[in-house]
């Protein structure tokens, strides 16, 4: 329960009707939730406006509206005017929840890429150095033993504060936390300031009818974190961080391989063993040591290395971060799976061409005995993307082996003769075997000396979407029951 007066201390806004001396009982934004005495916020989404559902939810029991255009209610409903209702949403979250940000040092992490596999790590650096963590990202938000599946990158406004309220009255010192573009463009992040934000690098993506308009869109949308933090740590080699650093007010750092960066990696070396694949670099700079970690490729310097940038304005020892960086694991983003001392198996999240593309050049770089990709596509979804993937694995891989992933509403075949069209614009070799597990299986019992096996898709999904339902499907399930089986002749 809070005192309207004080949820809009902070807000810009015109009182058209109703009182304002009373007491509400939350904060909603989603009509279906309505409860008696509560504030509804008419937020405007890419499926449905906010305002049209004014009436209904002053008739559900809402005594508090908060609209950006004008609404017909009863006169006794209060009714708060805003220029913009999503950014009211956050300042009015952060006030609600007592602004528990302010109890907490919030590291944001914004990027085309990176941003997942960096919180982990810095997460498991600040645990190993006795801080208390929580986590908001794609995957999962995490607050002690409590584990949420995530339904976005960056959640809503609302949710964001109710996570940092729980995050603080669990004890948490910090937050480590995804910024996505759209997070930004859509205010999910108002209301509070970052200890620090991260940028890790920008590529063309996410420019279409329901997310940017142009590259010079997400670009604007990601530099809007460096007016919202303390602190902005940024990559140096990226060709736009300078423009990402228009009109910020924050302190900068960089890393990088340039050495002008604070803080850079140099001595490159990558580790291949049986079933192992790793990178080795020296830390120069602001700081001075080496570092190997089990996740493979360039990038995987990048994403350490930023997690070395922000953890040292905790004070972390480097014992402690070479340590946390050598055990820290992302699921699904390159997640070697151990099935053999011959071959090395592997599990990502890459589900687009340039996320393919991108994984498959770093594994090559590993001169593997044969490179293996198995994919599918999704359902319901761009068909150009099949068509784009196929072509990719077709040239960069030795063998594709064409599956299932979440066909949704579509038939699984229709989307493998898609991916095969783009396959057959170039000389790859590739087989197609529709169940998802027995398409894992012939990996595995096909696998020869020195293979890189990549089970590309899927990633940290521990589902399959067919028909509108949802059935358990865990690749690290299926890779257990395969080898059992194997085992016993199966």
């Amino acid at each position: 329960m809070k005192e309207l007066q004080q949820l809009l201390e902070q807000i810009e806004y015109e009182h058209i009707q109703g009182n304002l001396d009373q007491t509400i009982t939350d904060i909603i934004y989603d009509s279906r939730k309505v409860q008696k005495d509560c504030v509804f916020v008419c937020v405007k989404g890419s499926a449905a406006d906010g305002h049209q559902f004014a009436a209904d939810a002053a008739e559900k029991g809402a005594s508090v509206l908060v609209v950006s255009e004008d609404v017909s209610v009863p006169e006794d409903i209060t009714v708060i005017k805003v220029k913009d209702t999503r950014y009211a949403l956050a300042l009015l979250s952060a006030a609600y929840f007592d602004h528990p940000a302010q109890e907490l040092k919030v590291i944001g992490i914004t990027g085309t890429k990176g941003k997942t596999t960096t919180t982990y790590m810095v997460k498991s650096i600040l645990e190993g150095a006795g801080y208390k963590v929580g986590l908001i990202g794609t995957i999962e938000t995490v607050i002690g033993d409590e584990v949420i599946p995530s339904a976005n990158t960056t959640p809503e406004s609302y949710l964001v504060q109710h996570y940092f309220r729980k995050m603080a009255d669990a004890g948490c010192d910090c937050c480590v936390m995804e910024v996505s573009s759209q997070g930004l463009m859509m205010h999910r992040t108002a209301g509070f300031l970052f200890e620090i934000g991260i940028f890790t690098n920008i590529e063309p993506d996410h420019i279409g009818p329901n997310e940017h308009a142009s590259f010079e869109d997400y670009l604007f949308c990601k530099s809007l974190l460096f007016r919202q933090c303390k602190l902005g740590i940024l990559n140096a080699d990226d060709a736009h961080y300078k423009d990402i650093l228009k009109d910020h007010t924050c302190r900068v750092e960089t890393y990088g391989f340039s050495k002008d960066a604070d803080l850079y990696a140099e001595d490159m070396q990558l580790v291949h063993k049986p079933g192992y694949l790793g990178v080795f670099y020296h830390v120069s700079g602001k700081l001075d040591f080496d570092v190997e970690i089990d996740v493979p490729g360039k990038f995987s310097v990048y994403n350490s290395l930023t997690a070395i940038a922000i953890c040292r304005h905790f004070e972390v020892k480097t014992d402690i971060m070479k340590k946390a960086l050598k055990q820290a694991k992302t699921k699904g983003r390159i997640e070697m799976i151990k099935v053999s001392d011959e071959f090395t198996l592997m599990i990502d999240y890459a589900h687009n061409a340039m996320s393919l593309k991108s994984l498959l050049s770093t594994l090559k770089e590993y001169e593997p005995g044969r490179l293996v990709c198995l994919f599918g596509c999704g359902g319901n979804r761009a068909r150009s993307r099949r068509f784009e993937m196929g072509e990719v694995s077709g040239e960069m891989a030795d063998l594709t082996i064409i599956t299932s992933d979440n066909p949704r509403f579509e038939e699984p075949q229709a989307i493998i003769n898609d991916i095969k069209t783009g396959i057959h614009k170039t000389k790859g070799e590739y087989i197609e075997i529709i169940d998802r597990k027995e398409a894992i299986r012939y990996a595995i019992a096909h696998g020869r000396p020195k293979d890189v096996i990549v089970l590309a898709g899927k990633g940290h999904e521990d589902y399959q979407e067919i028909k509108g339902k949802k059935y358990p499907m865990d690749e690290r399930n299926l890779i257990a029951e395969i080898l059992q089986e194997l085992k016993e002749g199966k």
